[in-house]
């Protein structure tokens, strides 16, 4: 992989990352409708008058969301790097990435509906760790992530850290973030009897609970050089969510929770190993063959 391409590749990551906690920051203020219903443009203008709050923290958002766009297409461009035409990855992530273009555009022209801001955040969260891999990779073309998975024992741990992540905005959209009152438990209760709201709260919590066991057994038994960065952002997601539920749900702590969340997302994705991709004319598990007879024979003979 070419410096320029693994250098757009981790930009576009980082961006996206920086998309997903503004997108967190424009729920928790209720700044989802600061654009009113306009998209692309901002209240009817391409460049609004920045005299609201709410309309500065979506403006923003969309503003990064631009950038993001940029920087995947970039990507995607042929050419841009000698010997990664074969790359799939970042076409995966120029589909992803027109999904939650237009996920977006669904939620603001239905006024937050909570399963659309879901999907958003759900979908930005796949772009980001397709990004994660391509700016990763060892060589042009990334490695197949489920086969990856599999060689470094993480098959249970992405899928578990997806839906945790994935919960966690359905908990906090649906309103059932003050369901659940107190810490390790909910309402004290091993199993909540509260209601439904409860239900998705506590649902989240024990998920965050299987995911810290999880990636306890999977550090202890992979030992890989990503196992201890996985495992301290699941204890800090973890004291964060108590912190937060501890003392009311601050809007600063609810946007910490977010981030953090999508940090431990990304370190989970960052511990799958990569795979060395062959060379053209190298067969898989075949190193490249020594120097031929005949070059030896001609060495000794001159």
């Amino acid at each position: 992989m070419t410096r320029r391409f693994a250098t757009l590749a981790w930009a576009a990551a980082i961006c996206t990352y920086l998309l997903i906690v503004l997108g967190a920051v424009v729920r928790i203020t209720g700044s989802g409708l600061g654009c009113g219903e306009h998209w692309p443009l901002c209240n009817g203008q391409l460049f609004p008058p920045l005299d609201d709050i709410g309309t500065v923290i979506e403006w923003s958002h969309r503003l990064v969301a631009t950038l993001v766009t940029i920087l995947v297409v970039g990507l995607a461009i042929p050419g841009l790097a000698p010997g990664v035409r074969e790359s799939k990855a970042r076409y995966v992530a120029l589909g992803l990435l027109v999904v939650q273009i237009l996920l977006g555009a669904i939620t603001v022209k239905l006024a937050l509906p909570a399963w659309t801001v879901v999907l958003h955040l759900g979908t930005a969260m796949l772009l980001l760790a397709t990004l994660l891999i391509i700016a990763t990779s060892r060589r042009s073309s990334p490695p197949d992530p489920l086969s990856a998975m599999r060689r470094g024992g993480t098959t249970v741990l992405v899928p578990l850290a997806f839906a945790t992540v994935l919960l966690g905005a359905v908990t906090a959209n649906v309103g059932a973030a003050a369901a659940c009152g107190g810490f390790p438990l909910c309402n004290g209760q091993v199993w909540t009897s509260a209601g439904s709201l409860a239900v998705i709260h506590w649902t989240h919590r024990l998920l965050a609970y299987a995911l810290a066991i999880v990636a306890v057994i999977w550090a202890a038994r992979s030992r890989r050089t990503g196992a201890a960065l996985v495992l301290v952002m699941i204890a800090v997601q973890i004291i964060v969510g108590a912190i937060m539920v501890l003392n009311g749900l601050p809007r600063v702590l609810q946007a910490a929770h977010v981030a953090v969340g999508a940090a431990v997302w990304a370190s989970v994705v960052l511990a799958t190993p990569t795979v060395r991709v062959p060379q053209n004319d190298e067969a898989p598990g075949r190193t490249s063959p020594g120097p031929s007879a005949n070059s030896r024979e001609v060495t000794s003979t001159s």
